[in-house]
């Protein structure tokens, strides 16, 4: 690991680490069960998927997951709950935009609220678009922010402006890939208290 790929994932084992035994629900996201229910199961890809709900979900229906999170601390606790679950899951430690999946891997590449930085670079964020095969998906998600949240978010130290958001990823999507939506959503099935209600989706599949 590099040094800044170290502070990240020793700042992210504290916030797990802060929270007790679980800091997510155990449950998937449900707009990625909406998204994907029903799909033929392939190879996918959870990128950031701590503590595993969503890569065990996914497995539980078919899919082949590799999943990647730069806790190591969220990573153990995502193998406890698979082997509970009885699935099976290749559980990757690193940062998603350091870590070089082969082009055209997996049918699904799912983004849940994902927290990528951008001093990783266009180039970086791009060989993981990259990693979606021709007839595969794109799923990312992201929380639909107004002006108060952001402030809260920057009062606390974090700036979204500082990770690779909606937009981005539509600058940087190579021309094979066709925008199938593009829209701000009722969140679904949110956890309860949760501020944030509706989300906003790219779903993108590559021809």
């Amino acid at each position: 690991m590099s040094e800044g790929e170290s502070t990240q994932a020793a700042e992210w084992d504290a916030r797990y680490g802060e929270r007790g035994d679980a800091m997510w629900s155990g449950r998937p996201n449900g707009r990625l069960v909406a998204e994907v229910e029903g799909l033929t199961p392939g190879r996918a890809l959870d990128v950031g998927c701590g503590e595993g709900a969503d890569a065990i979900w996914l497995a539980s229906q078919g899919w082949m997951v590799t999943a990647i999170d730069i806790s190591q601390v969220a990573l153990d606790r995502a193998r406890r709950a698979a082997d509970a679950a009885g699935v099976a899951v290749d559980w990757r430690c690193g940062d998603a935009l350091q870590t070089r999946f082969d082009a055209g891997s997996f049918d699904l590449v799912s983004l849940q609220y994902p927290a990528l930085p951008k001093a990783a670079g266009d180039e970086a964020v791009g060989a993981l678009l990259e990693s979606v095969r021709t007839g595969g998906l794109l799923l990312a998600v992201y929380h639909d922010l107004d002006h108060d949240h952001r402030e809260h978010m920057r009062a606390r130290g974090v700036d979204p402006d500082d990770y690779v958001g909606v937009d981005d990823l539509l600058g940087l999507l190579h021309p094979s890939f066709t925008v199938e939506r593009h829209a701000t959503e009722p969140r679904v099935d949110p956890p309860p208290g949760t501020p944030h209600i509706a989300d906003v989706i790219l779903l993108a599949r590559r021809r």
